[in-house]
């Protein structure tokens, strides 16, 4: 077995050990793979371990890899994604993680209804406020998601946020608590046409305890494939 696929393995171990602390299926946590400057062959024995989610950072970059490697896995858009790339994103992405404007939505929605095909997105809510985020500040997210199941080529799938980096993982706790706490509201609201089932929360530092919080997708990079090279 690969490194990459030893490490895919340690991951699934203590995922689920994770989920069940706190009386969770395992098989309701999804890892993805984050492959924003790695290399195809890396990310193939990634895909050959099982990992059936790929998180990429780029439309451009997605697209070459894509094209080479096919839609054995879902790929899964979690970077910053400018309103004029949106015609790209609906045809690439099973699943677009950072919708956090009104603007963004609408391009979206309209590129959907050209291609005939219906988006899934999650909205990405700045739950610690920093201005270095994106996000959705979370007073405004109840507004926005009103606004956004209105458009009938859209499927609201859930929330994703990104945590402040923390030397103990302890001190993010609160910031997923509180993500699922806000899901958990919008799902009480039932807004006709959105769905709440997905939290994209938790990365390589602090995977173990977005779990353990309700996180139903991990984003992790560096404990699969090693520190990431800087090209």
């Amino acid at each position: 077995m690969s490194s990459v696929g030893k490490n895919v393995e340690e991951l699934r171990k203590r995922i689920a050990e994770a989920a069940l602390r706190r009386n969770r299926n395992p098989s309701d946590v999804r890892l993805m793979a984050v492959t924003k400057t790695v290399d195809d062959e890396r990310i193939m024995e990634a895909i050959d371990a099982g990992v059936d989610i790929i998180g990429e950072n780029y439309v451009q970059e997605a697209r070459r890899k894509i094209e080479k490697m096919g839609k054995r896995t879902q790929w899964h858009m979690i970077g910053y994604l400018q309103t004029n790339k949106a015609k790209y994103a609906v045809k690439l992405f099973d699943l677009i993680h950072s919708v956090h404007k009104l603007s963004l939505a609408e391009e979206l929605d309209r590129r959907s209804k050209k291609e005939g095909c219906i988006t899934r997105i999650l909205i990405e809510v700045n739950m610690s406020g920093e201005a270095s985020k994106s996000g959705v500040e979370k007073e405004n997210v109840f507004g926005l998601i009103e606004q956004i199941a209105k458009f009938s080529n859209l499927s609201i799938q859930g929330l994703m946020t990104m945590a402040p980096w923390f030397r103990n993982p302890e001190d993010a706790r609160p910031f997923f608590r509180d993500l699922r706490m806000l899901r958990d509201e919008i799902a009480q609201a039932n807004i006709s046409g959105v769905e709440m089932k997905e939290l994209s929360m938790g990365m390589s530092d602090d995977y173990e305890v977005a779990v353990e919080e309700g996180s139903t997708i991990v984003r992790i990079g560096r404990r699969i494939f090693g520190e990431r090279v800087k090209k």
